[in-house]
């Protein structure tokens, strides 16, 4: 069934769900100022603790074991209380299980009509 919504309206994972925006991840072939690398994922990230607007730039090794829908179509990412129970309770097309890359945080990616979508869940919130 789909709901339509007005303009006006939020969405349901930020009115009901209580998800809360987090940033917005750009895919990019460029170097950008100031990356920092993740050799677990071999790929570089940047810019998001200087942006005002969360976003994020990501530069991906040709051999980059992350899901080539993250590597070539932007994300937006939203903090969640508890990614298990989010998982469970909806019905997600998930791209990558829930892991913990950093200590403290754990991270989900679902994908919804072609977007992929972050999902991120941090220990201190729980």
């Amino acid at each position: 069934m789909n709901i339509l919504r007005l303009d006006n309206e939020l969405p349901l994972a930020t009115s009901d769900w209580g998800w809360k925006y987090h940033h917005l991840g750009i895919p990019t072939k460029k170097r950008m100022p100031g990356e920092t690398y993740l050799p677990k994922f071999k790929f570089h990230v940047s810019g998001f603790k200087t942006s005002p607007f969360g976003i994020e730039w990501m530069r991906f090794e040709k051999d980059s074991p992350v899901s080539k829908i993250i590597q070539l179509v932007p994300h937006i990412a939203f903090e969640v209380r508890d990614i298990d129970y989010e998982l469970a309770n909806h019905d997600f097309n998930v791209i990558s299980e829930p892991e913990s890359n950093t200590e403290g945080i754990r991270v989900a990616m679902i994908e919804h009509n072609g977007a992929p979508i972050e999902l991120i869940e941090f220990e201190v919130n729980k």
